[in-house]
């Protein structure tokens, strides 16, 4: 698993990019990337593009920089913008594909290219077959509670890692300005394979048994780069446990293969409603039976990179009780709106509306019986509840990070004021109180996925998340006195994200 996860790191060469959020930490090198896959992977980039004969047409969803669906990158545009970058460097020579470049570029200007927008991606409807859905198998279950990662899950975090260093932390500030992702950011991300730890083998994913730890060490190192970054990236994995776990035969032959592949769909499990005090228990999205199936009404918050998602799963009330819907973003009914918050902004958040939205019978995930449902359904409200955690804990290491080297070096009155006993402890307790949520998220996950009940830890993390993570960003603004009021540091940017724990539901289930 651990391969294939990698996507296209490996040993070949260094490029070190100096990060500018980054003053007082460690500068930590590109990843280095595998010869054969780079090669692989340029090539069959210009066997897929060779085989357009016509640009895609598609109606622009909005015009607005953060309004409703922004407008998709121009297909033709991005493709030469592609093909042109590798022809200015020395990959075309090094792999003996210029003359390929040459032939697609001059063929690809007389007859465009086509791409499948979000807007306008269909998925083929499968069905048949009586083996049943694929489930994942729970994990070994252990009489003790091993905080050593495995050698897979070791080098998947540090893959990761260096991911979020490299590539969301530095776009994190502009990300956070326009309110919206780099379009090109879910498919860079699909490249380390982190959907598809989540898809089983049948369906070309990676997983064979479930690994909700595995989830949680990706989520935290992702926010140690970017929380608002992180959301896009890690919501169709959501969408994929929840295929997994509940889905149908049908549902997981029509949605999985997707989530399996390079092209990954922008997708969310969305729970949240704009509401006070909302309780995930107490929906007022409400489903009703009709002859063809079911009518959806209500609306959604939190749904990040909102304006190009193509599927969301919907918790709506059945009957009394919760129930996860599959509806595609083309359904007729579907309104997606703007609604950047105070944090998260670079997630591009946005609100569903869903106005009589007509679903078939078959989109309902879940068991027939309607009080296993409402189990099902508490399970994936608390590993989202796990997810956010392990988000709060991403982004407290990095609050944590940053201020040390800090108050090391900063000084007054001749001395780091590190040396001051209110700064020293200050930084102590962001210690103490990070790893308490951390480990509370990882025993969590650890019964989760061993099949064990994990409610008691999933409500603790909720708890530790909500308080601690908001004191994490508190603390760092705080340490950094003046400066921490200010943009030209990220821990201003990092409180505003952690203010959202307390709210947020849905999306990052692990």
């Amino acid at each position: 698993m651990g391969s294939t996860l990698l996507g296209g790191f490996g040993p070949t060469e260094f490029v070190v990019r100096r990060d500018r959020s980054l003053p007082y930490g460690r500068q930590q090198p590109y990843s280095e990337v595998r010869s054969d896959v780079v090669r692989s992977r340029i090539e069959r980039l210009l066997v897929i593009m060779s085989k357009q004969d016509s640009v895609a047409r598609h109606t622009p969803r909005d015009t607005s920089a953060v309004g409703l669906n922004p407008i998709r990158r121009d297909a033709m545009g991005a493709a030469m913008r592609v093909l042109t970058r590798i022809t200015g460097s020395e990959l075309a020579d090094r792999y003996k594909i210029r003359e390929t470049i040459d032939r697609i570029t001059y063929q690809s200007t007389k007859t465009g290219f086509k791409t499948l927008g979000a807007a306008t991606r269909t998925f083929k409807k499968v069905s048949g077959g009586a083996s049943g859905p694929q489930r994942l198998a729970t994990a070994k279950n252990t009489d003790f509670f091993d905080l050593t990662p495995t050698d897979d899950q070791q080098m998947i975090t540090e893959t990761v890692r260096e991911f979020a260093a490299e590539i969301l932390r530095p776009a994190a500030h502009d990300a956070d300005e326009a309110a919206a992702a780099p379009a090109d950011l879910l498919a860079r991300a699909a490249e380390l394979g982190i959907t598809m730890v989540n898809v089983p083998e049948a369906f070309d994913g990676a997983a064979d048994e479930r690994g909700v730890v595995t989830n949680v060490l990706v989520a935290e190192a992702l926010a140690h780069g970017d929380m608002g970054l992180a959301l896009p990236i890690l919501a169709p994995s959501g969408v994929a446990v929840a295929l997994t776990q509940w889905g149908t035969e049908d549902q997981q032959k029509t949605y999985l293969p997707a989530f399996a592949g390079d092209d990954v769909p922008q997708a969310s499990v969305v729970i949240a409603e704009p509401r006070a005090l909302f309780d995930p228990f107490a929906l007022q999205t409400r489903a009703v039976r009709s002859p063809s199936g079911y009518r959806l009404n209500g609306v959604k918050s939190f749904v990040p990179a909102a304006g190009s998602a193509e599927l969301f799963v919907v918790a709506a009330e059945l009957d009394g009780k919760p129930s996860l819907f599959l509806v595609e973003a083309k359904s007729k009914g579907v309104v997606i709106e703007a609604d950047p918050g105070m944090g998260l902004r670079a997630a591009g958040l946005g609100r569903l509306l869903l106005e009589d939205v007509a679903v078939p019978e078959s989109a309902r995930l879940g068991d027939d019986d309607a009080d296993i449902r409402a189990e099902q359904y508490a399970d994936a409200v608390r590993l989202s509840r796990l997810g956010w955690a392990a988000l709060a804990t991403g982004t407290g290491q990095a609050v944590l990070d940053y201020v040390v080297p800090y108050v090391n070096e900063r000084e007054a009155f001749g001395e780091p004021v590190s040396h001051r006993q209110a700064v020293a402890f200050m930084v102590a307790n962001i210690k103490i109180e990070l790893d308490g949520l951390r480990l509370v998220t990882l025993r969590g996950a650890s019964r989760a996925e061993q099949g064990l009940s994990f409610a008691r830890e999933a409500a603790l993390a909720r708890k530790l998340a909500t308080d601690k993570g908001m004191q994490f960003g508190l603390d760092g603004v705080q340490l950094l006195g003046g400066h921490g009021y200010t943009k030209e540091h990220p821990v201003e940017r990092w409180y505003r994200d952690l203010r959202a724990i307390g709210v947020a539901e849905g999306v990052v289930l692990v």
